[in-house]
């Protein structure tokens, strides 16, 4: 059994430093990527599927996955996904099912209203929200199950009215994961593929003979998803190209120091890329959050994973005052922001750039992973400045109208044509021009 080394404290930063700015600057504009370029790999694996369709499909799921398969075996029959439920602990179908109605409760409130009205010039105007008609989703499959996942991805996609919604998830060795089954289930999916990896989003974008493509591509993976994802967007479209996983927490020194040192850990435990970063206006406190993270990281199953991150990513910044927070927590953006001070609220409504925020104490990061009702697929790498989570609105897309009659056009036609010439586009103006002297021809 391996000997887990105490990792040394991350880097410290007090707001009182000289050097405080340059510092931050530097933890901000930090890169946490992994070092393999995988873009070449992933095009000729998507180029392949493109051309070849089924045929390089199923010898990428032999080579990756380890699975001999035929084209008909690739669809999970009914009766497997139906199977699946009871494979899995009554107590974890249960709270899948508890998490499944506060995923759709929230997302439901989601749905937007139609726009129609008629202006001042009697123009009418409005706007109307469709479903998209398919979404690909992806799950990891294997070791890496998780149908939380699945019940954020899938679920808004069934309240946007997606009438085709697939599911994607690699099967090493052919063996199909039944809580990742039993996920989908309960989130209405009934069309499951047993093919991951860069060539299960080839098959998504472009439809191979077996797999019909789909409209939209959402769901965690790894790199070679991501870059997979980055690849066929235009053809498709995407939900986001998601980064490792991060947790900023605001704290004052009148928490326990446990809870906001696991609180940290729940994220470094995601992998080795993934940051969590504590502010607080006690020093004393950071010194106690230090030594509990240290303790916990001693009891984790995945402690060299959560050492890993906390040691090279992880950080802890004194502030005079929580004040001073406030803007450091709009430079970070973070995807994830837990307030744990008085009168967090109020904090809350202050804080312009974050992808989730929960507010107290008693509100861990963790609870949003699971049963809270928000999205969890949350903008990371500084992007919550200008995205938000996957929501009900990521299934749907908007067409604006406008209805118009004679006495309309000559109202507002005019300034149209001056415009249109203004810019030299001749045929523009007149298309209005010939409308608005139809009677005088």
């Amino acid at each position: 059994m391996a000997v887990f080394r105490r990792p040394p404290v991350p880097l410290r930063l007090y707001h009182s430093d000289d050097d405080f700015a340059a510092r931050f600057s530097a933890l901000v504009d930090a890169e946490r990527a992994a070092d393999a370029d995988v873009g070449g790999a992933v095009a000729e694996i998507v180029a392949s599927v493109r051309d070849q369709g089924d045929a390089a499909l199923l010898a990428y799921t032999e080579r990756f996955d380890g699975h001999v398969l035929s084209a008909a075996d690739l669809r999970v029959e009914a009766a497997e996904i139906a199977a699946a439920r009871h494979q899995v602990a009554p107590e974890v179908v249960a709270a899948l099912e508890s998490a499944a109605v506060r995923i759709e409760a929230f997302h439901t409130r989601q749905l937007p209203q139609d726009l129609d009205y008629v202006d001042d010039d009697g123009i009418g105007l409005g706007q109307r929200w469709r479903p998209i008609a398919a979404a690909g989703l992806y799950v990891p499959g294997g070791r890496a199950a998780y149908p939380s996942s699945l019940l954020m991805n899938a679920i808004p996609a069934r309240v946007a009215g997606v009438s085709r919604r697939v599911m994607v998830t690699p099967t090493p060795d052919g063996r199909v994961n039944p809580l990742i089954l039993a996920a989908a289930e309960i989130a209405g999916i009934d069309e499951i593929y047993r093919i991951g990896g860069a060539q299960a989003v080839a098959a998504l974008a472009y439809g191979t003979a077996a797999v019909p493509k789909v409209d939209k591509v959402v769901g965690p993976g790894n790199a070679y998803v991501a870059e997979a994802k980055r690849q066929v967007y235009g053809r498709v479209g995407i939900d986001s190209i998601a980064g490792p996983s991060e947790v900023l927490i605001v704290a004052d020194g009148n928490n326990d120091p446990s809870w906001t040192g696991i609180d940290l850990l729940s994220q470094a435990e995601h992998d080795d890329l993934a940051q969590a970063i504590l502010i607080t206006d006690d020093a004393a406190f950071a010194d106690r959050v230090a030594a509990s993270v240290d303790d916990w990281l001693a009891t984790l199953p995945r402690r060299e994973i959560a050492g890993a991150a906390w040691e090279n990513y992880g950080a802890i910044i004194v502030v005079p005052d929580l004040s001073a927070a406030l803007p450091l927590v709009d430079r970070l953006a973070p995807e994830h922001l837990q307030l744990a001070i008085d009168d967090a609220a109020a904090f809350a409504e202050q804080v312009n750039h974050a992808g989730a925020i929960f507010v107290g104490r008693h509100v861990p990061e963790a609870v949003g992973d699971y049963v809270a009702g928000p999205n969890h697929v949350l903008p990371t790498d500084r992007t919550a400045r200008f995205s938000s989570g996957l929501g009900t609105l990521d299934f749907m897309k908007r067409t604006t109208w406008v209805a118009c009659d004679a006495d309309g056009l000559a109202r507002i036609g005019p300034a149209a044509t001056t415009l249109a010439r203004a810019e030299g586009l001749d045929a523009h103006g007149l298309s209005i021009w010939t409308r608005l002297n139809a009677a005088d021809r």
